[in-house]
């Protein structure tokens, strides 16, 4: 157990004692809330605080999965351009990303993707497209008709899923330092 413990200089309403909460194993609560948003707060008992993590930082990361129709989040293969930088933060988000490097792997080893393709990285091959005139383009690559037929519900999307990665970093060091508590600091006095 840990404690984080509010320093000695300010003022702690109705209690002349410092402030001590009690946290259980920030490591395993850290780790535990990187795999899912939230859950290295209930773990250390902080329910509340938990439960809106999740519904906050999951429900951006589904929202902008939603938005971009399962194919924002990806792990680029090796040599692949565009190289999927955005990828890395949205896998701040954990387990709800991991997906995408499995996909990555069966992908690279020449296997078919599980689950209809859902986080698999976008072919490099020729893609057939055909607009709402049917007009029919021929795209570089899977990525670039993505890209065409989403717009702009696949960047958008994007830029949902990396905040998301990111706030849960946040939440993971929250989960390990515990709350961030300010208080006003005691004049020399003794006044507030």
């Amino acid at each position: 157990m840990a404690k984080a413990v509010l320093p000695a200089g300010y003022d702690v309403p109705d209690s002349d004692q410092p402030l001590e909460i009690e946290l259980k194993e920030p490591w395993l609560a850290a780790l535990l809330a990187w795999l899912m948003p939230g859950l290295g707060h209930i773990y250390q008992g902080r329910t509340g605080k938990g439960v809106l993590f999740f519904v906050c930082v999951f429900g951006t990361f589904a929202f902008g999965m939603l938005l971009g129709e399962g194919k924002v989040v990806y792990a680029s293969l090796p040599q692949q351009e565009p190289w999927r930088w955005q990828y890395y933060c949205q896998l701040g988000v954990g387990l709800p990303a991991m997906p995408a490097l499995m996909q990555r792997r069966l992908v690279s080893q020449g296997r078919q993707p599980m689950w209809n393709g859902f986080m698999a990285p976008p072919l490099d091959t020729p893609q057939r497209w055909v607009d709402d005139s049917d007009h029919e383009s021929k795209q570089p690559n899977e990525l670039a008709e993505w890209t065409v037929a989403m717009h702009p519900m696949f960047e958008i999307g994007t830029v949902y899923t990396v905040i998301a990665g990111l706030l849960n970093v946040l939440v993971i060091c929250d989960a390990y330092a515990g709350p961030l508590v300010l208080l006003p600091k005691r004049n020399e006095d003794g006044g507030g």
